[in-house]
């Protein structure tokens, strides 16, 4: 079986992280689309540009199905818009029900994480519209996160500033969970943790995204496991193959916080 997973850049190897544990025996091809990363800043036109182009890729590539890994793309790629291809397309959204499912009590505070297009966009506010009925949720767009994701510079100080600065208005100790909607902020678990009450936990959509997959494609099993790495259509490079073992290791470290 051959899986397509793509994101803007690295933010959706937390989604290709978890596939790994989950799915032992099928062929994985990831796209990464760095010259045009990061789609949370971008217009709702451009992405749907880009994911075009993307689109006809894994048509070449004969994929059995794909994962959009990432919330930005997902949130301007609608139902009407992923049924035009010729393969179940599964998109991500904040896991903001699972949150709301898991603190059901009034006075437990959510903070959701997220870019710019996806805060602002119509599919969050209907599903906060949906599921979120003591408004227990409050939103938080975290643009930064992306570029120093990109440079992996995940521990700094300057990373830090920034959360904080972006959270002035925000009482961290309020939060009995943070919603993860950006596939790139995975990777700042520990900042986050550090900021936080250590009680705070991190909700992501990656489980729900394979168990997604696995309902609309049901799994053909290949013989084994392998998986194939693209920048923006161009297979990687031996440089860029190492800096993918930089992310997945970073994604082993953070992956139980």
């Amino acid at each position: 079986m051959n899986i397509g997973i793509f994101d803007s850049g690295i933010g959706g190897l937390s989604v290709l992280h978890h596939a790994l544990k989950i799915i032992p025996h099928a062929n994985f091809i990831y796209y990464a689309d760095r010259k045009n990363v990061p789609y949370g800043e971008k217009s709702v036109f451009e992405i749907q540009t880009f994911i075009d182009e993307i689109m006809n890729f894994f048509i070449s590539k004969k994929v059995d199905a794909l994962v959009i890994a990432c919330n930005t793309a997902s949130s301007v790629a609608t139902k009407e818009y992923r049924d035009k291809f010729p393969f179940p397309i599964i998109g991500m959204e904040p896991a903001v029900k699972k949150a709301v499912e898991t603190y059901t009590e009034k006075q437990q505070r959510i903070l959701v994480a997220a870019t710019p297009i996806t805060i602002q966009g119509n599919k969050l506010r209907q599903l906060l519209n949906r599921v979120d009925k003591y408004h227990q949720a409050d939103l938080i767009a975290l643009p930064k996160l992306v570029h120093f994701a990109e440079l992996k510079q995940f521990d700094s100080l300057e990373v830090e500033e920034y959360i904080k600065t972006a959270l002035n208005q925000y009482c961290a100790v309020d939060y009995s969970a943070i919603v993860l909607g950006c596939t790139h902020f995975n990777y700042f678990k520990p900042s986050f943790q550090r900021i936080f009450s250590k009680k705070t936990q991190f909700i992501d959509g990656n489980e729900g995204t394979i168990k997604q997959l696995l309902r609309k494609a049901p799994l053909i099993e290949s013989y084994s496991q392998s998986v194939q790495f693209y920048f923006s259509g161009i297979p990687a490079t031996t440089k860029e193959l190492n800096e993918i073992k930089t992310y997945l290791s970073r994604l082993e470290e953070v992956y139980y916080l």
